[in-house]
């Protein structure tokens, strides 16, 4: 499986880059026709650096940010974000400002919270959602909802990787309506990924087995 890997690289900085996979594989939510290696992005501290560094442009001077919130692993990158935009510079609208890093919780109930100590982080504050991937949006719409409940002010979702069309929609309703998407990478830099439910997965039709079951970093070989 691994020997029909290769890599996608950001054209304006090849440090950035990321493994890819093709294949048959499950997630949680649905079934893809390509495994997406992000860890490198998350977790090399120079790599996470460059990726910070693309990701804050469209914010450097145009939105004010008090908080950045941080899931599926971004945290290292949500700190050299931060760092990013408190740069010193006259059009650089965040300078001399305080920017704080969070990542929500699970109660026992497996919602999404904020401890009581930090909710004054996310209140009527501007916040930035860093997420590691887009697919089908069910676990950013979680992470809006909790947001939307605590007071938070959205002013732009990055991501790492996006499938999503800005016309999807969660239930009744467009996602991320009036919300700005960044993306590092999407689904364009892929040729042939897709993703389906496995009702519709075309993989499954021709009777092709599973390759691997994909975790939130990493995946287990069937």
């Amino acid at each position: 499986m691994e020997s029909r890997s290769f890599t996608v690289s950001l054209s304006k900085n090849p440090v950035v880059k990321m493994d890819v996979i093709p294949g048959h594989f499950s997630t949680k939510h649905y079934h893809t026709t390509h495994y997406l290696d992000l860890s490198s992005l998350k977790n090399n501290v120079k790599v996470a650096r460059d990726v910070a560094a693309e990701l804050a442009l469209p914010y450097l001077t145009s939105k004010l940010v008090d908080t950045i919130v941080c899931i599926e692993g971004t945290e290292v990158i949500g700190a050299y974000l931060a760092k990013e935009l408190l740069q010193e510079g006259t059009s650089v609208i965040n300078a001399g400002r305080d920017i704080y890093v969070l990542t929500p919780t699970v109660n026992i109930n497996r919602k999404l919270v904020f401890q009581t100590n930090t909710q004054e982080l996310v209140y009527n504050k501007n916040i930035i959602l860093l997420v590691s991937l887009m697919a089908r949006g069910v676990t950013v719409n979680s992470v809006l909802e909790c947001l939307a409940y605590y007071g938070g002010r959205v002013v732009g979702i990055s991501t790492l990787f996006n499938s999503l069309p800005e016309s999807h929609k969660y239930g009744n309703r467009t996602l991320f309506k009036n919300i700005e998407v960044h993306s590092l990478f999407t689904d364009k830099d892929i040729p042939g990924y897709k993703i389906s439910s496995p009702s519709e997965c075309e993989a499954c039709k021709e009777g092709r087995g599973l390759d691997a079951i994909v975790l939130e970093d990493g995946y287990i070989k069937i």
